[in-house]
């Protein structure tokens, strides 16, 4: 069985209304790159009428990495051969990462919201060495978010 891991955010993360956010992100080391098998996140909201929050599943070259207040969030090897991981995450990001493309977007309501996606079997997105994957968020109103990666090694 191949090595497979996760990331989630270590806290939940403010979105501040009608600004982007950066809320997490796995980069792959210079040896190898990131095969992504599912995304997850929650919303804390509790207004019935508040509206959707824009989510996007995005890869990130790192060209510029952006600044977070969680530079080290703990990646945890879910099963497969024991190995280093050289993956880096980041979470709550507060100066926005670039050259960012969307994969996959949508909304969905903050009050209670929660989203997961599971790629089938072999036919994720992976990353080229030293890139991988973020999540962003714009919402129209504050809320918090949580967010979590699945992935392995490619």
């Amino acid at each position: 069985m191949r090595a497979h891991y996760n990331v989630t955010t270590s806290t939940a993360v403010a979105l501040v209304a009608a600004t982007n956010k950066t809320v997490l992100s796995v980069l792959a080391p210079t040896t190898f790159g990131v095969d992504l098998l599912s995304f997850w996140f929650s919303f804390d909201g509790t207004s019935p009428t508040a509206a959707p929050v824009f989510w996007q599943l995005m890869s990130h070259t790192a060209a510029t990495a952006g600044t977070s207040t969680d530079e080290s969030s703990t990646i945890a090897q879910e099963g497969g051969r024991s190995i280093v991981t050289g993956f880096t995450a980041r979470s709550a990001y507060t100066v926005e990462p670039t050259v960012l493309a969307e994969i996959r977007s949508s909304i969905l309501t903050p009050n209670g919201g929660y989203y997961e996606y599971e790629f089938p079997l072999n036919e994720g997105p992976d990353s080229a060495v030293s890139q991988g994957f973020a999540l962003r968020f714009n919402a129209p109103a504050a809320v918090n978010v949580r967010a979590g990666f699945r992935f392995a090694r490619t």
